[in-house]
C-alpha cells in the first residue's frame, strides 16, 4: 500500500517544542493568559498535563506570543532550562520537531520534576526573577500536543465517565488500541471510494461571521448512501470509516486542542419511513464515535424530518446514551437547522435549498479520491 493511499490518525502522540526568548524585548509581557494547572479542585483533569500552566488565551496585538507563534493548549515546562514539569518527558528530545528551531534560542533542558502545590507560583516567581535580572534573557519553553493526546484528551474521556478516573482510564487505553488497529485506513477499498466520489460523506465549510462561532460541520446525505448499501455497493464499515476520516480532518482543526468539537448534519431529504431507515449504519457510526472521540459532538442535526419520521428516527436512536441524545436536532425546520449550525437562511434558500448549500461548501481533499 503506497503513502499516498492511505489515511493515518491526524493527531500523534508526541508533542512539538517552541522556545521563546525575550532577548529582543526583555521588558515585553509574554502577550497571552495562563491557566493555572495546579489547583487542588482540578487534580484529576491535570494529570497528564507535563506542566503546571497552560496557554489559555492568546492576546491580539504584536506581542512576544504573537510573533513566536504560540497557540492555545501550548504547555509551559521551564523557564531558562530549569523544568517545572509534573513528570519527565516520555520522549527523546532530538526525535521531536522544534517550532522555531531557526531561531537558534540558547537553551538546555534540564527536565526538573516538581510537586504538585506552589509549583505554578514558584514557576511564575521565577519567571519575574529573570526579567528582574535582565542577563541572561528569559527563555520560556513549551510543549505543544495534539488534540488527540492525553495531555488534551484526557479530561474529555474523564467527562465522559463522570469523573470516574478508573473508568476514564479503561476507556482511554482501549481508544488508544483501537486507534493502533483502526489506522492507516485503506482509501482504495473500493467501498470507501464510491462514498469518497459520491460526496455522501464530506466536510462543510462555511465563510461567515456567524459561522465562525460554530464548529465544523461532517456532511452525510443519508438517502445516497441508504441506496448504495441497498445496491450492495457500501458497507456499514465504509461508511464508518468514511466519517472517522472526516471527524479526525475536522478535529484536527480546532483552535483549541483541549476541547475539539464538531457538529454533524444528516440530510434526510431523500428518506422516507417506506424506504427504510437503515439504522444499522448509525448503530455502527455511534459504537465507534461514542468510546473514540467522547465529547467532541457539538450538535447533531437530522433534517428534514415529518412529525411521523421524526418519532420514528428517536425510537430507532433509543440506544445512543442520553448524553449525546441532548445534543440532537430532529427538526422539519429550516429556521432551526440554520441557528443551531451558524448557517445563513437566506443563502440556503438562494442556494436552491439545503442539498445543493452542501455542495456549494462541501470540501475534500483530492489525495482521497483515486480515479478508476
Amino acid at each position: 500500500m503506497s503513502q499516498q493511499a492511505i489515511f493515518n490518525s491526524t493527531s500523534k502522540d508526541e508533542p512539538s517544542l517552541l522556545n521563546i526568548s525575550f532577548a529582543s524585548d526583555p521588558k515585553a509581557g509574554l502577550g497571552a493568559q495562563l491557566v493555572n494547572c495546579d489547583k487542588d479542585t482540578d487534580t484529576d483533569y491535570n494529570m497528564f498535563c507535563p506542566g503546571y500552566a497552560v496557554i489559555g488565551k492568546v492576546l491580539p496585538g504584536d506581542t512576544v506570543a504573537k510573533r513566536a507563534g504560540v497557540s492555545i493548549g501550548d504547555h509551559l515546562v521551564a523557564v531558562n532550562g530549569t523544568g517545572f514539569r509534573r513528570f519527565a518527558p516520555d520522549y527523546k528530545f532530538e526525535e521531536v520537531k522544534k517550532l522555531n528551531e531557526e531561531e537558534d534560542v540558547d537553551v538546555e533542558l534540564d527536565n526538573r520534576i516538581v510537586s504538585a502545590g506552589g509549583a505554578y507560583d514558584d514557576m511564575l516567581s521565577k519567571i519575574k526573577s529573570v526579567k528582574a535580572a535582565g542577563d541572561p534573557p528569559l527563555v520560556l519553553s513549551l510543549e505543544r500536543y495534539e488534540w488527540d493526546a492525553r495531555p488534551n484528551a484526557w479530561r474529555r474521556f474523564l467527562d465522559a465517565r463522570d469523573g470516574k478516573v478508573p473508568d476514564a482510564m479503561m476507556m482511554c487505553q482501549q481508544h488508544e488500541q483501537w486507534r493502533s488497529t483502526t489506522f492507516p485506513i485503506d482509501l482504495t477499498a473500493p467501498g470507501l471510494q464510491k462514498i469518497l466520489k459520491s460526496k455522501a460523506v464530506s466536510e462543510i465549510h462555511v465563510e461567515s461571521t456567524a459561522a465562525e462561532n460554530f464548529p465544523p460541520t461532517v456532511y452525510i446525505n443519508y438517502g445516497t448512501l441508504i441506496s448504495m448499501q441497498s445496491a450492495g455497493d457500501i458497507t456499514a464499515d465504509d461508511v464508518t470509516n468514511a466519517f472517522v476520516m472526516f471527524t479526525e480532518r475536522m478535529l484536527r482543526k480546532a483552535k483549541d486542542p483541549r476541547h475539539p468539537k464538531t457538529c454533524q448534519f444528516i440530510d434526510l431529504s431523500d428518506v422516507s419511513i417506506t424506504s427504510g431507515f437503515r439504522v444499522e449504519s448509525l448503530k455502527k457510526i455511534y459504537s465507534v464515535f461514542e468510546p473514540n472521540y467522547p465529547e467532541t459532538l457539538y450538535k447533531m442535526v437530522m433534517y428534514p424530518v415529518s412529525t411521523m419520521l421524526g418519532t420514528t428516527a428517536r425510537t430507532l436512536l433509543s440506544f445512543v446514551n442520553e448524553k449525546t441524545q441532548s445534543k440532537f436536532l430532529i427538526t422539519n425546520s429550516l429556521d432551526q437547522v440554520c441557528s443551531e449550525l451558524g448557517w445563513n437562511k437566506d443563502e440556503v434558500d438562494e442556494c436552491g435549498g439545503i442539498t445543493d448549500f452542501m455542495a456549494k461548501h462541501e470540501e475534500q481533499s483530492t489525495l482521497m479520491v483515486f480515479n478508476d
